[in-house]
């Protein structure tokens, strides 16, 4: 076993030699870590978040996907989840291929 060893150090010094020395690195530069933001969750604010999503569905005039309904909105995802729910348990939007439309 001694023996395999004094071999491995050996075969590893020569790769180590013919490197070039290498140039400081630059420090990477650090991702910014995104806060999450914290969704409240009471009738008021769902209620704000459901008529936030009508609106935006009103104004859209057709179908939209849940990401286009925040981006429209200028909502979270989350957010629009909440109203859409509260929006569906009123019967004031029904779901169509992914879609959701005013019903």
């Amino acid at each position: 076993m001694a023996e395999k060893k004094v071999e491995t150090k050996k075969a590893a010094a020569p790769k180590a030699k013919a490197t070039k020395a290498a140039a400081p690195k630059a420090a990477a530069p650090k991702k910014a870590v995104a806060k999450k933001a914290e969704v409240v969750i009471n009738a008021e604010n769902v209620g704000f978040r459901a008529g936030d999503v009508y609106q935006a569905l009103a104004a859209a005039g057709k179908a939209l996907k849940a990401a286009d309904i925040a981006k429209a909105a200028k909502i979270t995802i989350d957010e629009a989840y909440l109203g859409i729910g509260w929006l569906f348990k009123e019967g004031k939007v029904k779901a169509e291929n992914n879609l959701i439309a005013l019903a």
